[in-house]
């Protein structure tokens, strides 16, 4: 015991084991629900996938959590990343068809293909930070687009959830819609379209159910609120009969960790790299993973530290460059377990309020997240409807970050308004930031304000703006 406060610092912070132990239990349960919702993101109803990215992703998770806690020292946590996890599964998979030239690509082609990705993005994550240019992007890009990437991915996390969840649907005439719940009046139809209709209604309501669940529990400041909402909503769909146990059901953890080393860890394929590439896409693709996993992972340790007054003499906040390395060999661990990214979330506030100051804070986390591996039986039975409520909250939790942006300037606002918006209305965080940054760009131009564009932010908008050239 006595090494572990020696190690970790713990009389110097103020805090002692018990707090830290309790700081890093109550993290876990805050973070817990993300490492049961990205399976069925990913997975695309595959239930094979579903269980080797759950496993992939309590790995990812214990590796990027270890690394705060002996690397940087710091009680902040990785998991996989609710933005992240959306990018990959609803952009980046979908865009290997177009990088490969493939139509006919399977779920699980697209998948390794984007394991692919992750990994060279990690790579060059990590260099970046090595090598200085991680601290020349950061501080090349606009504040406001900066501020402006969160509420955007807040909005298509959003869309995401509502359109899992059933509550928004597609329609010919107006693009979506509400789904119309009148037709749960047709439940027990023999003749199936109606039933289909009905069911999906159904999905509605309890989506809406566990979100409100979420929603309460979270103002009455009740811990693992939205892992809370996600059980209970899941229990639902099975007592209203809409979701059932699939009939090859298992309880076998070992079927799981043979998938997962079959399907996931190391299962990269790097098919996509030839000559009909779309290089633009792929550039796209691989910054926006750096972007946005390095602006959410300092925005997430600056701003929890700032406001707990985790900083040193200087007022700098205390191992945030170490906590940034943490992140990028997290990013490329996640390629090589099999999972979408890994980033710093915003639940290890939760531990932090709790009085958590050290990496022993984390230590712990990362141990529960091991312990968490023996639910993996148990994954394929969470439906998407509810995963739903838990992205619908998210997605207003990043939306606060709104409140930041500058709208009184007109060539500052406009580029972020049209990153906000361009993310959930082309279902691409990619193309947010390129519309962002490429508008910052023109409108600072033609207002004779050029000066002001940082050299590392026109070159970025430059590479952007070949995607869709070549």
């Amino acid at each position: 015991m006595e090494k572990l406060v020696q190690f970790f610092n713990l009389k110097e912070n103020n805090t002692t084991v018990k707090t830290e132990v309790m700081a890093g239990i109550t993290t876990f349960i805050a973070s817990a629900f993300t490492i049961l919702a990205i399976p069925g993101m990913i997975s695309g109803g595959d239930t094979r996938i579903a269980n080797a990215v759950f496993i992939a992703a309590c790995l990812s998770s214990v590796f990027g959590t270890l690394l705060k806690a002996f690397y940087a020292k710091i009680p902040f946590v990785q998991a996989p990343g609710m933005g992240l996890g959306s990018f990959f599964a609803f952009t980046v998979m979908p865009g290997m068809i177009i990088l490969s030239g493939r139509p006919d690509l399977s779920i699980l082609e697209q998948y390794q293909m984007g394991l692919a990705l992750v990994f060279i993005a990690g790579v060059i994550f990590t260099l970046t930070t090595f090598f200085g240019i991680r601290d020349a992007i950061v501080n090349g890009i606009p504040k406001n687009i900066k501020l402006a990437m969160g509420s955007g991915i807040g909005l298509f996390i959003t869309l995401l959830g509502l359109r899992q969840a059933g509550i928004v649907i597609g329609t010919p005439s107006t693009f979506v819609t509400l789904v119309n719940f009148g037709n749960l009046r047709n439940l027990g139809a023999d003749y199936a379209p109606l039933a289909t209709s009905a069911t999906q209604a159904l999905g509605a309501v309890v989506a809406l159910i566990g979100l409100f669940i979420i929603v309460i529990l979270s103002i009455k400041k009740i811990k693992g609120s939205i892992l809370i909402g996600v059980v209970v909503t899941t229990a639902l769909t099975y007592i209203t009969g809409h979701t059932r146990i699939p009939e090859n059901f298992s309880f076998s953890l070992g079927d799981r960790i043979g998938e997962f080393f079959e399907l996931s860890f190391l299962q990269f394929d790097f098919s996509f790299l030839s000559g009909n590439t779309a290089w633009g896409t792929l550039l796209a693709f691989i910054l926006a993973f750096i972007f946005v996993n390095m602006l959410d992972a300092l925005g997430t340790i600056f701003g929890i530290s700032s406001a707990n007054g985790m900083v040193d003499e200087k007022g700098e906040v205390i191992g945030l460059e170490k906590g940034l390395t943490a992140d990028a060999l997290g990013t490329a661990a996640s390629g090589i377990f099999g999972t979408s990214t890994v980033t710093t979330v915003v639940s290890s506030a939760s531990g932090i309020s709790e009085g958590g100051r050290t990496g022993l804070t984390s230590l712990t986390t990362a141990v529960l997240f091991l312990f968490a591996l023996f639910l993996a039986p148990f994954v394929s039975l969470i439906p998407v409807v509810a995963t739903a409520p838990a992205l619908i909250y998210v997605g207003y939790l990043m939306l606060a970050h709104i409140k930041e942006v500058d709208f009184k300037e007109p060539t500052e606002a406009f580029p972020a308004f049209l990153t906000i918006i361009m993310m959930p209305l082309t279902f691409s965080i990619a193309d947010g930031i390129t519309f962002g940054l490429i508008s910052y760009i023109v409108i600072k131009l033609f207002t004779g304000r050029i000066k002001e564009v940082k050299p590392v932010a026109a070159i970025i908008a430059f590479l952007f703006v070949l995607q869709y050239i070549l």
